[in-house]
């Protein structure tokens, strides 16, 4: 294998695993809301809902590097049209639901 293989299944298993830590909520919170607020507002915050959407996004992007790695193994440049809908879906994902918590917070 090739370092690129190598370094693509990596980072698709390292976010793999960090979606299933968040999915559990388990471990660091790697969620903007949670990481740049105060202690304060740490502890009001809903953490449920900000696990789900980190380990929603990572899920997306694991599913990115793997397929990329597999576009890699298979040379294949077709498959990496693949990624173009995950990666749009995990930012459109990612948008809408800080502005429904963020809404969800306010009421």
């Amino acid at each position: 294998m090739t370092f690129e293989k190598i370094i693509t299944f990596i980072l698709a298993g390292i976010f793999a695993y960090i979606s299933f830590c968040q999915f559990i909520e388990k471990g660091f919170l790697f969620n903007n809301a949670y990481i740049f607020a105060s202690e304060e507002e740490r502890k009001k915050l809903d953490r449920k809902k900000h696990y789900r959407q980190s380990a929603i996004v990572f899920c997306l992007l694991s599913t990115v590097f793997l397929i990329m790695g597999l576009s890699i193994v298979f040379q294949n440049k077709k498959m990496q049209l693949l990624e173009i809908p995950l990666i749009i879906g995990a930012l459109i994902y990612a948008i809408i639901s800080s502005i429904k918590i963020e809404r969800d917070a306010k009421k």
